[in-house]
């Protein structure tokens, strides 16, 4: 059920958001009637972080950086219509690897908001698009033990999510990620 809702939420919406991270970026705004469906969290535990690939995934000149989620009140602010400009509960963000460095060192980043997302306890899917990237969608299982650990030693090399990110018409499977709980 959770699946076939995710879907049709997504469909309906087609919604997009984009940002470099030295901008501002808009928040998508879904259709009332798609609101609730297009955004649902089920969490009863925190599952705050930055989840970061164990290897590096790279679709031209842009890698895979990190899928960020929040705090359970950043995920029912959200869906509560609180949409901050640059902000979500869950977002994906890619790192331009070919570009020259902006002053401060860093690389451009492109911080991609959901048009939809559906977050359990085991589970994570998000899609966007980029007006660079095209449509941009993660679907993946989140390991609640082995997140407790790497929570538990502040981070570690262990995987704690792992699923299939799709990117315009490639689609990279098993990909892994590692929790970082961030500066």
């Amino acid at each position: 059920m959770k699946i076939k809702r995710f879907a049709a939420a997504a469909a309906l919406t087609g919604l997009m958001a984009l940002t470099a991270c030295d901008g501002p970026a808009k928040s998508p705004e879904a259709p009332a009637a798609s609101k609730a469906a297009a955004f649902a969290h089920d969490l009863p535990e925190d599952v705050s972080g930055y989840y970061i690939p164990s290897e590096e995934v790279r679709v031209d000149n842009w890698r895979l950086h990190h899928v960020f989620m929040g705090q359970v009140p950043d995920f029912i602010a959200w869906e509560g219509g609180q949409r901050p400009a640059g902000f979500a509960p869950v977002m994906i963000e890619f790192e331009d690897m070919v570009g020259p460095p902006l002053e401060n060192g860093n690389r451009r980043r492109l911080r991609l908001i959901p048009a939809a997302y559906d977050v359990t306890e085991d589970r994570v899917r998000v899609q966007a698009l980029s007006g660079g990237l095209g449509a941009v969608s993660f679907d993946g299982k989140l390991d609640q033990g082995a997140l407790a650990t790497a929570r538990r030693n502040l981070g570690d090399k262990g995987v704690v999510l792992k699923g299939t990110l799709k990117v315009g018409n490639r689609t990279f499977n098993n990909v892994s990620m590692r929790w970082w709980a961030g500066d």
